[in-house]
């Protein structure tokens, strides 16, 4: 039975990343460690040394067996749930466009903090996967709720600075003691060091550091991060490394801005079909996961039975 909902306009409020959103990005960290761990030969038996410590090895099968428990689980069930969420939208014939899948990125660079760690150290190309299979999802749970368009025409006017996105960066920086520590750094990867591995080496950030040294999206408007670090991100060129540059907790940074997303102010026609997903998925009683389509569409794992 389709439901006909009218919102009461509400009053501004930030974006925030949905709970949904955090689980995704986790699953798809998960994720990437298996596929590392997959390209390198795994012939059963392997007994191949990866690793010594004081002459005792590490055999790959122990270090296979050991990313499977870690992280095995949660790398399947991201893919078991991004081929469920195409065959919902192949069921129900759901459309994602690259415009939605810009939009929801856009919403996402603007609306998180350094803090926010969702999706760290991931490829664009990644993120548009994860984005579209929520996409999918609220599509899905979405399509018997009616909204009346007044109500998302209040929404919008009463949400505009949600949707005037400011120009991003997606930066990484390796922070150092002093001066002299940064100039080396500098030297290093002029010299053609990795900038990945130098952070994990080298970096005395050590959230950031077992990211490669990334930051994620930042804009003029972050408050999350050193002033100084915020500034020389708007500077610098794509690929430029930057001096030494000194923080205001008297530390240094070496900063590389890897990308540049120009900022954009979204019409509500172009924004029409978000607002009304947001507002019809507040209407339902409880969250709900791709998990719940996996009878639907008769997925199965390795973990049932015994091994659930």
């Amino acid at each position: 039975m389709r439901q006909n909902v009218q919102t009461e306009p509400r009053k501004s409020k930030r974006l925030k990343t949905k709970p949904a959103l955090l689980v995704m990005g986790i699953l798809l960290l998960g994720n990437l460690l298996w596929f590392i761990a997959w390209l390198i030969p795994n012939d059963t038996g392997n007994t191949e040394t990866v690793a010594e410590v004081e002459g005792e090895a590490i055999r790959h099968e122990e270090w296979v067996a050991e990313m499977e428990s870690r992280v095995g689980r949660e790398s399947l069930e991201a893919l078991v749930n991004e081929k469920v969420m195409e065959a919902a939208a192949e069921k129900h014939a759901i459309e994602v466009t690259d415009e939605e899948i810009e939009l929801e990125l856009a919403l996402y660079r603007s609306a998180t903090e350094a803090t926010d760690q969702t999706f760290l150290g991931l490829n664009e190309e990644q993120m548009t996967k994860k984005i579209r299979a929520r996409i999918i999802l609220e599509k899905v749970l979405a399509k018997d709720v009616v909204v009346e368009d007044s109500a998302l025409e209040a929404y919008y006017e009463q949400n505009k600075t949600l949707y005037e996105i400011p120009t991003s960066y997606d930066v990484k920086a390796i922070f150092v003691p002093s001066q002299e520590e940064g100039d080396s750094v500098r030297q290093e990867l002029e010299n053609g060091s990795s900038f990945e591995g130098l952070a994990r080496e080298r970096s005395t950030d050590a959230s950031t550091a077992s990211l490669g040294g990334s930051l994620g999206f930042i804009s003029a408007n972050t408050t999350a991060l050193d002033p100084n670090l915020v500034r020389a991100a708007g500077e610098l060129e794509p690929m430029e490394l930057s001096q030494p540059l000194p923080l205001t907790d008297g530390s240094f940074a070496i900063v590389q801005v890897q990308s540049v997303s120009p900022g954009n102010s979204f019409t509500f026609e172009q924004v029409k079909n978000h607002i009304q997903r947001e507002l019809a998925l507040e209407q339902l009683p409880q969250s709900v996961t791709p998990r719940a389509f996996w009878e639907e569409f008769e997925a199965s794992w390795v973990y049932d039975g015994n091994r659930n």
